[in-house]
């Protein structure tokens, strides 16, 4: 199970709701776009989605189950806005939806821990490769400007990194195999 990393210790349900939704919403609106392709229609729904679940946040009780809980309301949520949009032509069948919903929510969690793993390897890097990865994957980062700034060539800098993604690769999949293999 999650951890409630992401639920508050405060008493107020609101918080723990924002928590949880910030952190899963990328996750949900990936879901939602595999089912709908417009994404007019997807900003759409994920409104839908999130006030359904937060008038029904109270009831949820475990809140380890909110990426399959929220899934859920996004599965109703993109069979409404299907019936609604019936008349398109890129419009999923509703076994199909069913069965990517299933799928969605089961590869949450294995999507979670593959990123806390990637964290925890991240973080086990030295120090200059740690900046370096993180600095390449910087949104607009251009590789001919960071290998300038570290007097390197393009071609070197891109060996480097290859070199750092095999070992995070690695490093994450020890992690995993280890969690399979926990008590």
């Amino acid at each position: 199970m999650e951890s409630n990393n992401y639920t508050s210790a405060s008493p107020d349900p609101n918080e723990g709701f924002l928590r949880l939704w910030t952190h899963h919403e990328p996750e949900l609106r990936a879901f939602v776009h595999a089912c709908i392709p417009r994404a007019a229609e997807v900003d759409e729904v994920m409104q839908e989605v999130i006030l359904a679940a937060w008038r029904k946040f109270p009831m949820l009780t475990d809140h380890a189950l909110f990426p399959r809980w929220a899934s859920l309301i996004a599965r109703y949520e993109i069979l409404m806005a299907r019936r609604r949009h019936a008349r398109g032509r890129l419009v999923l069948d509703e076994d199909i939806v069913a069965k990517l919903a299933e799928e969605g929510a089961e590869e949450m969690s294995v999507r979670h821990r593959q990123l806390d793993a990637l964290d925890a390897c991240i973080t086990k890097l030295p120090r200059e490769r740690r900046e370096l990865a993180l600095a390449a994957y910087v949104p607009g980062a251009s590789i001919k400007d960071l290998a300038a700034q570290l007097g390197r060539t393009e071609g070197s800098l891109y060996q480097l990194l290859a070199r750092i993604r095999q070992e995070l690769l690695r490093c994450v999949e020890h992690t995993l195999a280890q969690e399979a293999h926990a008590p």
